[in-house]
């Protein structure tokens, strides 16, 4: 699976997130070529603040395959992850993650912090960032300037 439709995945999932009053945000994981996880933020659904689309793909990645390392996943997110969800992934030893939306804000795996290539952690991941950039940005600023 290229990047590109991963990263079209996500955006289906941010989509959905978007019609239900949520930031627009999408992840989804995939081994070895099959989406086994795909979500979309769920804050203001669960008011829980960790509920962001990448933490809740990797528990639904995890379960699904019975393991909580995900040595063999690639995540693929509609925005570059935050500093929460960059931990996660870590945690989950996920080896690559992929993102379409730069995140001048809350970036932490490229635009404030590079914390998934960190070598003072245990394990780093590649990163590939800025596929689909305009249309993942697109969406988020659509979303947040219905609120203006």
């Amino acid at each position: 699976m290229t990047d590109e439709t991963a990263i079209e995945l996500a955006l289906e999932q941010a989509r959905q997130a978007a019609a239900a009053g949520e930031v627009p945000v999408g992840a989804v994981v995939i081994v070895d070529g099959e989406v086994i996880a795909a979500r979309h933020n769920e804050r203001e659904a669960t008011n829980d603040p960790t509920a962001h689309a990448e933490v809740l793909a990797l528990r639904d990645a995890a379960a699904a395959i019975g393991d909580w390392r995900l040595s063999g996943a690639t995540l693929a997110t509609t925005l570059e992850p935050c500093p929460m969800c960059a931990g996660a992934l870590l945690a989950a030893r996920v080896p690559r993650v992929v993102f379409g939306a730069y995140d001048p804000k809350a970036g932490a795996t490229a635009t404030l912090y590079n914390l998934l290539v960190d070598p003072r952690f245990n394990h780093n991941s590649e990163v590939v960032g800025g596929v689909r950039e305009e249309e993942c940005g697109e969406l988020l600023s659509d979303f947040f300037g219905s609120y203006r």
